[in-house]
């Protein structure tokens, strides 16, 4: 070998070269542990690992979190603002502006840990993302694994902030501020989060997705914004009492032009409501934009049509109250229905919707200043009810392939296991917020009490709440 090397010096330089280029290979490869070489491998490791942002998927998330703002401000500010007495229009628009700066604090500090944090079947650690800590730029796989965290964080917030707002309009001409203000904090901290973690939550207990005990299909809010916010505003109804002169004295809407205004803002903030909560830009939230729109089209002519049939007259007002109930009734199955079962969903809306708010309403008695409970309890009950036998794999395969039962994949599209499901749901969802809604009202009452005076009440909310007059002509 050294003879042949010394004939050879060309290749006796080669082999060095070779064996230096070995050696520096394997050093890369394994790097020391400790070492600059090693610290970089694990930093380019995790890199790599860690779930890629689709700017896609994230400028939809926030342009979904801005149009569910809008149905706040102005959308629900101006369609309850309109349908009160001209005295109250400012207190009534308060409510669901005030939320805004009141949610969003409480979300901050522990409502998005309770809603979204680790904890068990029923609620989240409320102190795990105190202040929002852990809650950035990365993506939690969980919920959204394409989008910031942060992103998902603000898209749930405005979810938080409308679902109380919706309640005011039960309690509107005669609750009085601080009750409200109170009563809301309380119900957020104690029915909305909880309720959000177990049905959206890793680890809820009707989480179907992710470790739910109780496989319910509940796309955008059916139990978790509208059934708990009809059914808590006929509890605040009822232990309310009615308004002064109701039903003896008229009580016309002080504004439709202004309701419609609204309700045209609330269709198109929908659009973020349900095609938003696919989480990305794809073709889930394509199929929920097109079942949300169809579902309020027939759900308006059939509001319309039964109206015609009942007074003689379709009114304006019922056509945009029929488009907000087929909004509601959507919500819950707007990602697992096929078009014709989104048009049969509205039809059944607006005639079911308009027979609670004209005959329910009246044999029971009871004052929901706004129809909460019969546009929004009743239609997402409806819609929940309804996606029991409706749910599609086709629309949403993941209904078929996620769910585990005794380790055996078991499909959740439409027939009666999942019919009875979402009947537990629904169950569950009406009793917890009865309850619960029953017991801090109570509770409000007992601290700074719940009505105004009937002379309050008679100077009306904008003067004796807030020392403003709307109109000043």
């Amino acid at each position: 070998m050294r003879t042949l090397f010394g004939r050879h010096p060309i290749l006796a330089l080669l082999a060095v070269a070779f064996l230096w280029l070995g050696s520096l290979t394997a050093s890369r490869a394994a790097p020391v542990p400790g070492s600059v070489e090693a610290r970089l491998a694990q930093l380019e490791a995790k890199v790599n690992s860690a779930p890629a942002i689709n700017s896609g998927d994230n400028a939809w998330v926030l342009i979904s979190s801005a149009l569910v703002l809008m149905m706040t401000a102005p959308g629900l500010i101006l369609f309850y603002g309109g349908l009160v007495r001209r005295k109250n229009v400012l207190g009534t628009m308060m409510h669901s502006m005030i939320l805004m700066g009141l949610v969003s604090v409480i979300w901050v500090l522990y409502g998005y840990s309770m809603a979204f944090g680790a904890g068990n079947a029923f609620c989240g650690n409320p102190l795990r993302h105190f202040l929002l800590r852990g809650v950035g730029s990365a993506p939690n796989p969980s919920y959204a694994p394409t989008v910031p965290a942060e992103s998902f964080m603000l898209f749930q917030m405005m979810f938080a902030i409308i679902t109380p707002a919706l309640i005011s309009g039960a309690m509107a001409e005669r609750i009085r501020f601080s009750a409200y203000l109170l009563f809301t904090a309380l119900w957020l901290t104690l029915i909305y989060c909880p309720l959000a973690h177990m049905v959206w939550g890793k680890g809820g207990l009707f989480n179907w997705a992710s470790g739910g005990t109780v496989p319910v299909l509940d796309f955008a809010g059916g139990t978790v914004v509208h059934i708990s916010s009809g059914v808590s505003a006929l509890v605040c109804a009822l232990l309310l009492g009615r308004r002064l002169g109701y039903p003896k004295e008229p009580m016309p809407p002080h504004n439709v032009v202004l309701s419609l205004i609204g309700a045209g803002l609330l269709w198109v903030g929908w659009f973020g409501f349900n095609a938003g909560s696919a989480v990305s830009a794809g073709t889930l939230a394509t199929s929920a934009f097109a079942a949300t729109h169809f579902s309020a089209s027939s759900a308006a002519l059939s509001w319309a049509f039964c109206e015609w049939l009942h007074k003689g007259k379709p009114s304006v007002l019922g056509a945009a109250s029929g488009m907000v109930a087929g909004l509601a009734t959507i919500t819950p199955a707007s990602g697992f229905v096929s078009i014709p079962s989104a048009l049969l969903i509205g039809l059944v809306a607006g005639a079911g919707c308009y027979f609670a708010v004209t005959h329910l309403k009246s044999r029971f008695g009871y004052d929901d200043s706004l129809d909460v409970f019969g546009v929004h309890g009743l239609g997402s009950t409806v819609g929940m009810l309804m996606l029991g036998f409706l749910a599609s794999a086709t629309i949403n395969d993941q209904i078929a392939s996620t769910w585990k039962l005794k380790g055996h994949i078991i499909s959740l599209a439409g027939g009666a296991a999942q019919f009875v499901n979402q009947l537990k749901g629904v169950g569950f969802t009406v009793l917890y917020t009865a309850a619960g809604t029953y017991i801090l009202m109570k509770l409000v009452d007992a601290l700074v009490g719940l009505r105004v005076t009937e002379e309050e009440e008679t100077m009306g909310l904008d003067l004796s709440q807030h020392g403003e007059s709307a109109y000043n002509d």
